[in-house]
């Protein structure tokens, strides 16, 4: 009888222990029903088991309220199959601290990470066209969002709902934190965008930018120094902070700063 290695066993749907955290490796099966509250396969301690989910090759879409009140889920990583992540889909998973989306994604419903409190950060794809209300709604510790610059805002574009960020600490930042309404899409739009845009914030971008390239990090820093790695922006965010937190950088940032020192002392790199 063949051996199943680890790296065969993890396409395989279901619950089991995986670097020792319990993980669901999910295929896309509908787990709740109706508003969320009617548990289909596993039942609510199961579910509570939980630290990490994996969500498999060949899944689409991951339907409403799936994986909602997960309560002790801390890491999320889906699979570049997936296209659409629907209503409530991770709502109150309090402990969600770590997301990585599928490179194809191109639609976050409703309510799909509301209230995760513990999640600091999200990177979206630049394949991502719509952002629904409320997506990020109650993640109290929110503050870096990066939407791709490219992208424009405009029917069948990108558009992103008018409190995608509310009641977060990105929007207690934002120029429109204790106006009430008094501001629209667009505005919220334009100013996430643009966060890094000004010239200072060059390393900024590239270390929060899309599978971010080693020697365009590098370069920024061999020419503005190394101190730049902990300047902050407006938001209080370093560029070395955007490394750590991108889930599609492959940058070791020990190794890049060991590379500038060399440099700097004329060793060899």
């Amino acid at each position: 009888m063949r051996v199943q290695t680890e790296e065969w066993r993890r396409f395989i749907p279901g619950v089991r222990m995986y670097k020792g955290k319990k993980t669901l490796f999910y295929n896309g099966e509908i787990l709740r029903e109706g508003d969320g509250t009617n548990p289909l396969i596993y039942n609510r301690e199961e579910r509570l088991s939980w630290k990490v989910i994996i969500v498999l090759p060949g899944v689409r879409v991951i339907p409403d309220w799936t994986f909602w009140s997960c309560k002790n889920v801390e890491k999320v990583i889906m699979s570049d199959t997936v296209r659409r992540i629907e209503w409530g889909a991770f709502s109150t998973c309090i402990s969600l601290e770590f997301v990585k989306l599928s490179q194809t994604l191109e639609f976050i419903g409703v309510n799909s990470f509301q209230s995760c409190v513990s999640l600091t950060s999200i990177f979206i794809p630049p394949s991502c066209r719509e952002i629904c209300n409320w997506a990020f709604n109650w993640c109290s510790e929110f503050i870096i969002f990066h939407v791709p610059q490219h992208t424009l805002i405009g029917r069948n574009v990108f558009e992103l709902g008018k409190d995608v960020i509310r009641r977060t600490k990105l929007f207690e930042a934002s120029p429109f934190y204790g106006h009430d309404n008094d501001y629209n899409a667009e505005e919220v739009n334009t100013w996430i965008k643009n966060i890094n845009m000004n010239e200072e914030y060059e390393l900024h971008r590239a270390c929060s930018s899309f599978n971010p390239i080693e020697d365009i990090v590098y370069g920024i820093v061999r020419r503005k120094g190394l101190s730049s790695f902990q300047a902050p922006n407006a938001l209080g965010i370093t560029p070395a902070q955007y490394l750590a937190a991108n889930p599609y950088a492959d940058i070791d940032q020990h190794k890049l700063i060991k590379r500038y020192i060399a440099e700097m002392m004329g060793e060899p790199v």
